[in-house]
């Protein structure tokens, strides 16, 4: 058969361009493609860790700075609380003082007060002791027909109400 004597002809030539084209492929890919692609995936491996490291030193500058910041907030926040407790203080003295000068006002009025009672009292006590003197001669006079002389009449009354 003509062909498969035509088979072995061909074959070692077409094994042998077979092996040139492949060797060919291999020294273009394996040794021009495939180190520039590695390099540049090496490059991609650095910038991506060039940036992990500045988006780390970024945190612990965030970090720190947020530290900073908590503790000066955290003096504001006491030098506040300060000024607010001196500010309590002041105006608890000056309502005490306030107080104090109101109730002394009070006092005074009341005093004032306690002794017009008294006066008041006073007054009232002595014109009932004549009323009820006059009573007691107009009483006496109806009923035993006697006349009594104020005096008299004054101090029997004073000796009932003071054992009264």
């Amino acid at each position: 058969m003509p062909q498969i004597d035509q088979i072995s002809e061909t074959l070692t030539s077409q094994v042998f361009w077979l092996l040139v084209f492949f060797g060919l492929t291999f020294v273009l890919v394996g040794l021009g493609m495939v180190p520039k692609i590695l390099g540049t995936v090496e490059m991609r491996d650095n910038q991506i860790a060039g940036d992990l490291a500045a988006a780390q030193a970024a945190r612990d500058a965030a970090t720190a700075e947020e530290a900073a910041w908590r503790t000066r907030e955290n003096a504001n926040r006491s030098a506040a609380q300060a000024l607010i407790g001196e500010a309590k203080a002041k105006a608890a003295a000056a309502s005490a003082a306030k107080l104090a000068a109101a109730q002394g006002r009070l006092d005074a009025k009341l005093a004032e007060a306690e002794t017009a009672i008294e006066a008041a009292r006073t007054s009232a006590m002595a014109e009932v002791e004549g009323v009820a003197a006059d009573a007691a001669r107009d009483i006496v006079a109806r009923v035993a027909g006697a006349d009594i002389k104020p005096a008299a009449a004054k101090a029997a009354v004073k000796k009932v109400m003071a054992h009264g």
